[in-house]
């Protein structure tokens, strides 16, 4: 038992406040919990935090009925019907351990450790843990979709790039001059520790705004530059930028010549890629782009601010390096109010990869093709989704048969949701840990209850990667038969003998701390931590890479067989490169913009959230619309090559006539399992798992992907 549970307990009667950090998304924001007579009454926003002062957004604010909604599963449960037949009996923990540890060792041992799968869904607590797991298991084989298509590429890259991941300093005294939003809208999502707040904050100092976004979105309409880049385009509009600011000669020279690499070459480089060129591809007048460009440059500090949107092509690293060298060239790393590299107030989180052999390793699917994302590129290396699926389905290159899945909604989360169902059905052996019965868990042979965020420990460094703040999440309360997903895997992995991830979980949060000089029960104590900033560290020891400079012209990359300098290339579907299937779908279709009362597939089930939104939206401009007979507020049919699925239409004339907007993640907890209505509005039924891949990273096509729509009746 925690003190804070031996405070709880004993101050029955009176309110005790702990002080945690909110991860019903992973934005982390400080909170105070409230707790009497071992029930969690509140919870509000920490004053002191540094990433929310005292705010919350929609989803923080209804954390207790998230704890003690009546659907959260309860205990764990053993399918008895058939998979997908939403039969289930009740057993105990140690029944249900005993299973997965059983019949984990009996795959293991006939298929090997690698025929053993983990998959996860957006990184708050348990992500690492995952890895952790598998590592001590001997399988390479986990995965996470935004390892490829969220923020991995960018961390991947810049590390490549600049040896460190930036992140935006939202948190030091002085505020950017210029923000630049690019594929990006903070106002309804604060990923990693870059929070709503301190980006609203940030916006509400800055002098300039530049929006980069296919959809008027609010701070398009607040931007004083907005860019309505054709979905998919980002790459030609960065290549565009950087043209104008070498060509025009409005790069920062002092810091060019004595910090990167590869000046000229990219000098050159660019030469071809000239507004007027970037204007018919990318559907913005050549004029803004100078005038982004110029206005960017010319200001200092300034900041770009980016997000998912950039990773959903397979060409996504090549446009994160055009993007990433708008404020490399224009001086604004590692000073106050642009880019910095963190202080990492945590230590390295101990992921056990040495537990794997070379062998092991060398076995992780895709892996060896796609080098970013799993092998000598990756911060930490994880399986490519479409081959693992494949290997599922097809036993290709080698069979994958269980799959044991934490906190990831696989369904609506994966491309392409008929293939992932197909593959799903073909598995021996599937476990699901989650909050909620969902389509997914629906599918699994075992499923566990777990724990939700107020009921664990855990350790927060945000923003992610760079760690600044440190923040404890700590447990209030715990509700039914629930365990946290570190819990889990201890526990498993003590009952099948592995050779690690079995010590208290207690005792890893500890060791990361361990340069902080304090322990997880004192972080709790504090609420967090934030760790003394210092600003251009790379003036003593420079930047770590191979030349100890920004590589503008990557060694690295060029050492592993990719393309040394960013280029242009068109998404493999789109009007420009599939003009044929064009014909039968005219329409440009953009996925994934985020919704302020939900977190991805999460939260539908909360009626308070779901009175926002109780609805899916795809929005469509007005004159589209009444071609095809749609008015606001219809149900309309939107249909790709790979399926189709239907959404509600928002008219808007804040989209191009020949674009599509539509939400993602979307199913109905509401309608009858065990399907939940999987089927009817998720937009992933649509996009893309197919080849080709980006090169390097293995990404698949999830946006400008080409549709067309109808009146639904």
């Amino acid at each position: 038992m925690t003190s804070a549970e031996v405070s709880v307990e004993a101050t029955d009667g009176e309110t005790t406040i702990l002080k945690s950090v909110c991860r019903s998304c992973h934005g982390g924001c400080g909170t105070l919990l409230h707790v009497r007579g071992g029930e969690l009454i509140k919870v509000e926003g920490d004053p002191d935090s540094p990433l929310n002062r005292g705010r919350l957004c929609p989803i923080g604010t209804v954390t207790r009925d998230l704890v003690y909604h009546p659907d959260r599963l309860k205990y764990p449960m053993r399918r008895v019907g058939k998979r997908g037949s939403g039969q289930w009996d009740r057993i105990t923990w140690d029944e249900a351990l005993d299973e997965i540890a059983t019949r984990l060792g009996r795959i293991k041992e006939e298929y090997g450790p690698e025929s053993i799968a983990l998959g996860t869904g957006t990184g708050r607590h348990h992500i690492r843990w995952v890895s952790r797991f598998g590592h001590a298991l001997g399988t390479p084989n986990w995965a996470e979709p935004g390892f490829a298509q969220c923020f991995h590429p960018r961390v991947n890259t810049c590390i490549l790039t600049m040896g460190e991941y930036p992140v935006c300093d939202f948190t030091g005294d002085v505020p950017a001059e210029t923000i630049m939003y690019w594929g990006h809208n903070p106002v309804n999502s604060g990923p990693d520790g870059e929070t709503r707040f301190n980006a609203r904050d940030s916006l509400a100092q800055a002098k300039n705004i530049i929006v980069v976004d296919p959809r008027e979105t609010e701070l398009a309409k607040r931007a004083d530059i907005w860019l309505q880049v054709r979905p998919g385009a980002d790459d030609a509009l960065g290549l565009a930028m950087l043209n104008v600011i070498i060509g025009e000669k409005l790069y920062d020279e002092d810091f060019v010549s004595r910090w990167t690499h590869g000046f000229d070459a990219l000098a050159a480089h660019v030469g071809q890629y000239s507004p007027e060129w970037a204007e018919p591809i990318t559907w913005v007048a050549a004029g803004k782009i100078r005038a982004a460009a110029r206005l960017f440059a010319k200001t200092k500090p300034a900041l770009l601010e980016w997000g998912c949107a950039i990773e959903h092509t397979p060409k996504c690293i090549q446009t994160i390096r055009a993007l990433s060298m708008l404020p490399v060239l224009t001086g604004n790393i590692e000073i106050p109010g642009g880019w910095v590299f963190g202080m990492k107030g945590i230590g390295r989180f101990p992921s056990l990869i040495e537990l794997l052999s070379p062998e092991a390793n060398a076995k992780r699917l895709g892996g060896q093709q796609f080098k970013l994302l799993g092998g000598e590129g990756a911060d930490l290396p994880a399986a490519h989704i479409p081959t693992l699926l494949q290997a599922m389905r097809e036993g290709k290159p080698y069979p994958v048969k269980a799959f044991l899945v934490f906190g990831n909604n696989t369904l609506t989360t994966y491309a392409n949701s008929s293939l992932v169902y197909e593959s799903l059905m073909k598995l021996d052996f599937m476990v699901n840990a989650d909050l909620f019965m969902t389509p997914t868990a629906e599918l699994a042979d075992i499923v566990l209850p777990a724990a939700s965020w107020p009921e664990l420990d855990q350790i927060a460094g945000l923003p992610t990667i760079a760690a600044n703040v440190v923040l404890g999440q700590q447990k209030s309360v715990r509700v039914h038969e629930c365990k946290a997903d570190e819990e889990i895997f201890t526990e498993l992995a003590r009952r099948m003998n592995l050779p690690g991830c079995t010590e208290p979980v207690r005792d890893v949060l500890d060791s990361q701390l361990k340069g902080l000089g304090i322990t997880f029960e004192e972080l709790t104590k504090k609420g967090f931590v934030k760790v003394p900033f210092k600003y251009g560290k790379h003036e003593e020891k420079g930047f770590k890479t191979p030349t100890g400079k920004i590589e503008l012209y990557s060694t690295r990359l060029e050492q592993m067989g990719y393309a040394p300098l960013p280029y242009y290339e068109e998404p493999p579907e789109s009007p420009i490169s599939a003009p044929e299937t064009a014909k039968d779908f005219p329409l440009v279709l953009t996925t994934g913009g985020r919704i302020p009362f939900y977190f991805n597939s999460e939260h539908r089930q909360l009626p308070k959230l779901r009175k926002a939104r109780r609805d899916p939206q795809a929005e469509i401009h007005p004159d589209t619309a009444a071609r095809f007979g749609i008015e606001s507020g219809d149900w309309m049919w939107i249909e790709t090559k790979r399926g189709r699925m239907k959404q509600k239409a928002k008219l808007t004339t804040g989209i191009d006539a020949r674009v599509i907007n539509a939400e993602h993640a979307w199913w109905f907890p509401d309608e009858e399992g065990p399907e939940y209505g999987v089927w009817k509005s998720n937009v992933n039924l649509l996009t893309n798992s197919e080849p080709p891949y980006d090169p390097a990273m293995g990404t698949y096509q999830l946006r400008a992907l080409l549709c067309r729509i109808g009146k639904a009746e």
